[in-house]
């Protein structure tokens, strides 16, 4: 059964206010699909100043004829429902339906009213691209001679004029789904293939400067095939690298099974350009760029592809062990090269079109980029294609450059690369910046041998397994998108097309907005898919510029002054050489009385010709000039710049008209909140207001890009206590200046209304005397905080100046007392241990009688050893 989603064309006014009109959209969803999300209900202001109500009815059971939609107070609906296909209206094989009725409530604005009734339009089709509240009644008879142009004017106002609702022209912008395929269940295929993204392809018919939103639904699944690509620098410096991974193929396939059992791995390797000044270039240096260094290695080469993907583990195991190194000379290498060639070369690569796509890119250095190579003499650009030969070889290395970022962006983006930097510690920020530039790229952090390669891997593919982001590619010029992104979790995220920490299984929803800016020519192809994914939403978008009553137009009709034009939307459309309402002047024949709008001015204000009492004014290269009498224009507003308003907005009769998001006289200021969200997820921290994208801080003390410093917050209570003490204090001054103490803090004393007790909060504070005060804080609708009950307690009595004299002269004597008591203690101690150790001494003392070594006695004696009377002895002894 055929998914069909459109608005429905028919107008309905409401009989008391015009300017309602209504529009009815019937959305049939996948069946299956668990009921996670519940009613809501959301509002979005338009750049006209409406506003959309959404209500999201879903049945639990599919009736034998689905129910209408709940009153709306009108036989609009009913109309609406009539033209539905009759069989999205019944129900009996689905299951479940989901009904969503818009009201869409356009009020309005009077400036738009001055346009669309500014005399400029003189067809249908002028009268559409005025601006998208204009309509243009073609009931013959509307307007007359002297009301020329006045066909053209807003919906109420051309309805209160007494045009027939059948008679105005005003095209409604709607989409059909031309194909809608449900989402498929995590285990579900069909036709060998699962549904990630539903719808797959709409045609959008969009009236500029009226916005459509539709919905897109995306789901991650489980047991998805994955293909990995393992690309590594093969410079001496990945020597030890090289040594670590040969038996990664094994130890990744084991990893992977738990998270997929299809996994596909390939290998391929790269160094640079082989060509000065990149490498050396003697006969020796080619055949062995590492011989300075007593070692064999390659010679040099750009990029080769060494193994398809496959499912053989071994096979890589053994292509990785047969790999050896190879050299250059500058520290940066030729990385991009290989991405690329190894992005565009599906066939030889084996890249599957129904699986995740992961390319791993190892390497301890930054890489080459752009124009780098004309340092070389290589100026060719790279055409982007696959080059590589019978043998994997790159074969345009040396005649192609580098190719740009821009360039590898787009065809990583193309052909759903994702990629993983594994780069050390070193590279690391580098190569950070390039993935916040590349969509889907992930950096990890690689040891210095590679060990930890594994882990990283591992933990990057369940990084990108469990985020989901949209991305808008073809011609987007002249259409803006708006995305909500409604995440697993009901969060709704105005503004961000990103929901992260998913789940396998989890189902994602975007509610996209678009706004074509002015009329195409032709109709644009515009591309919405995750980054990643295979599955995409294939958008055509075509301008509702066209009025339907010309084809019935009388061509020389009778009307136009005997054929001198063609009838057509109730005008006549002159042909050459034919002026007037009905044709009925030629080009000789001026009147330029009316053509003034008052004596003083020029005809038709110099910038026209006047013709038939009306003016036709001159084309201009700076835009185009308008007005009864050729008064306006559409590039005379002031510039904000070097852009007229700013370049948000449209000139209009010198007033700038803003764009959705946009506003002020010059509309440069935008409504954008995203530049003052502080860390804590506040606007301005709480202190201030977003005012043109920037925080203007309201909070007294408070400063910063983000009114995320303030000098003067404090807690609740503190930030109060000068006004509360001002208040209870004596002294505190006049009232007047208690009142402005308060208001510095925002604050209001309220002493004689009753509050409730429950919704205060009762603060505490220590005053300057040291008295207890205490008050209520309560914060009134508007922000504002008002202080009830406030007292003053327990207040210390004044200090006794003399006991405190006689307790601290007291406490000095006593201290005094105490050391000198102490010191002499130590003393006497210290006396005792002398003398007992002199006694202790004395006692072991044992007194012996001797001679005096000094004495000599009275007597001497002394012997004559020359005597020879051997037989006596004589002895002289000589007395004193």
């Amino acid at each position: 059964m055929e998914t069909f989603l459109r608005a429905c064309s028919v107008n309905h006014f409401h009989p008391q206010n015009p300017s309602w009109s209504v529009r009815l959209f019937w959305r049939v969803e996948d069946p299956y699909e668990e009921p996670a999300r519940k009613k809501e209900a959301g509002e979005k202001q338009g750049r006209a100043g409406s506003t959309m109500v959404t209500l999201l009815e879903r049945n639990s059971k599919c009736q034998q004829q689905s129910a209408p939609p709940p009153q709306v107070g009108n036989t609009a609906l009913t109309r609406c429902l009539r033209l539905l296909p009759q069989r999205t209206r019944g129900c009996r094989d689905m299951g479940v339906n989901l009904v969503t009725i818009v009201l869409l409530l356009a009020k309005t604005l009077s400036r738009a009213q001055g346009s669309c009734s500014s005399g400029s339009a003189l067809t249908c089709e002028d009268c559409l691209r005025i601006g998208p509240l204009c309509g243009w009644c073609f009931q013959e008879d509307f307007s007359d001679e002297s009301n020329f142009g006045g066909r053209c004017d807003t919906l109420d106002n051309l309805s209160l004029r007494g045009c027939p609702l059948e008679f105005i022209e005003s095209p409604v912008s709607h989409l059909r789904v031309v194909k809608g395929e449900l989402l498929s269940l995590t285990s579900e295929k069909r036709d060998g293939k699962r549904i990630q993204m539903s719808p797959q392809k709409l045609v959008l018919n969009l009236r500029p400067g009226r916005q459509l939103t539709f919905g897109a639904d995306v789901r991650q699944f489980e047991d998805y095939p994955v293909d990995l690509y393992y690309l590594m620098d093969l410079s001496a410096s990945m020597i030890d690298d090289l040594n670590r991974i040969k038996e990664l193929g094994s130890s990744l396939s084991k990893e992977m099974a738990k998270l997929t059992s299809n996994f596909k791995l390939g290998f391929g390797a790269f160094v640079d350009k082989p060509v000065s000044p990149f490498i050396k270039t003697t006969r020796k240096d080619l055949a062995n760029p590492c011989w300075t260094q007593d070692a064999e290695c390659l010679p040099t080469f750009g990029y080769r592809h060494m193994l398809s993907l496959t499912e053989d583990t071994t096979k890589f195991n053994e292509v990785v062990q047969k790999q050896q190194i190879s050299a250059n000379v500058d520290d940066t290498e030729g990385g991009f090269d290989a991405i690329l060639q190894a992005t565009v070369c599906k066939e030889k690569i084996g890249w599957r079109n129904d699986s995740l796509h992961l390319l791993v890119f190892v390497t301890d250095a930054d890489t080459h980029f752009g124009m780098d190579s004309k340092l070389a003499g290589i100026v060719i650009p790279h055409d982007g294609k696959c080059h590589l030969d019978n043998e994997n070889k790159y074969t345009k290395s040396t005649a192609m450059e580098y190719p740009s970022l821009g360039q590898l962006i787009e065809k990583l983006v193309e052909n759903n690369i994702l990629l993983i930097f594994a780069v050390t510690d070193k590279q690391l920020n580098t190569y950070k910046n390039y993935a916040t530039l590349i969509p889907g790229a992930t950096v990890g952090r690689l040891a210095s041998d590679s060990g930890n390669i594994l882990q990283l891997i591992i933990k990057a593919y369940k990084e990108l397994r469990s985020e989901v982001e949209l991305e808008v590619t073809g011609d987007t010029d002249g259409v803006r998108f708006y995305f909500t992104a409604i995440c697993q979790d009901g969060a709704i995220l105005q503004g961000q097309k990103k929901c992260s920490h998913l789940y396998i299984g989890d189902t994602v929803s975007f509610n996209v907005t678009v706004e074509l800016e002015e009329c195409l020519n032709e109709p644009k192809h515009i591309v919405i898919k995750p980054f990643g994914f295979r599955d995409s939403l294939e958008i055509e978008i075509q301008p509702a510029c066209s009025c339907s009553c010309q084809s019935n137009a009388e061509h020389n009709s009778s009307r136009c002054s005997n054929g001198s034009g063609s009838f057509q939307c109730g005008v006549c459309v002159c042909n050459a050489g034919r002026l007037g309402p009905h044709c009925e002047c030629t080009e000789e024949n001026i009147n330029t009385g009316s053509c003034k709008h008052s004596a003083e001015n020029i005809s038709c204000n110099g910038r026209g010709d006047c013709y038939c009492g009306q003016c036709v004014c001159h084309p201009s290269e700076f835009g185009r000039i308008y007005g009864a009498y050729c008064e306006c224009d559409d590039f005379s507003c002031v510039r904000f710049k070097g852009l007229q308003c700013a370049g948000h907005g449209q000139c209009d009769c010198g007033e700038c008209h803003c764009h959705h998001g946009w506003s002020g006289e010059y509309c440069n200021c935008t409504a954008n909140t995203d530049l003052c969200i502080s860390e804590d997820g506040a606007i301005c921290s709480g202190r201030g207001e977003c005012i043109c994208g920037k925080c203007v801080c309201t909070h007294a003390g408070s400063s910063g890009d983000k009114c995320e410093k303030c000098s003067t917050c404090g807690d609740t209570c503190t930030s109060k206590r000068n006004c509360v003490e001002c208040y209870l204090s004596n002294m505190g001054g006049s009232v007047e200046e208690c009142q402005e103490k308060c208001m510095i803090v925002d604050s209001t004393v309220n002493q004689t209304t009753e509050f409730a007790e429950n919704q205060s909060i009762y603060c505490t504070l220590k005053s300057g005397n040291d008295c207890t005060i205490s008050f209520r804080i309560v914060n009134d609708q508007h922000g504002r905080s008002l202080l009830y009950d406030l007292e003053q307690t327990e207040c210390p009595l004044p200090p006794n100046v003399i006991m405190i004299v006689l307790g601290i002269s007291l406490a000095i004597l006593v201290v005094g007392l105490v050391i000198l008591s102490i010191w002499k203690m130590f003393i006497s101690i210290h006396d005792r241990k002398e003398v007992a150790k002199f006694e202790a001494e004395r006692a072991k003392a044992k007194w012996q009688t001797g001679t005096n070594p000094l004495y000599r006695g009275s007597i001497s004696t002394f012997k004559n050893v020359t005597y020879k009377n051997y037989g006596k002895k004589e002895v002289t002894t000589i007395g004193n």
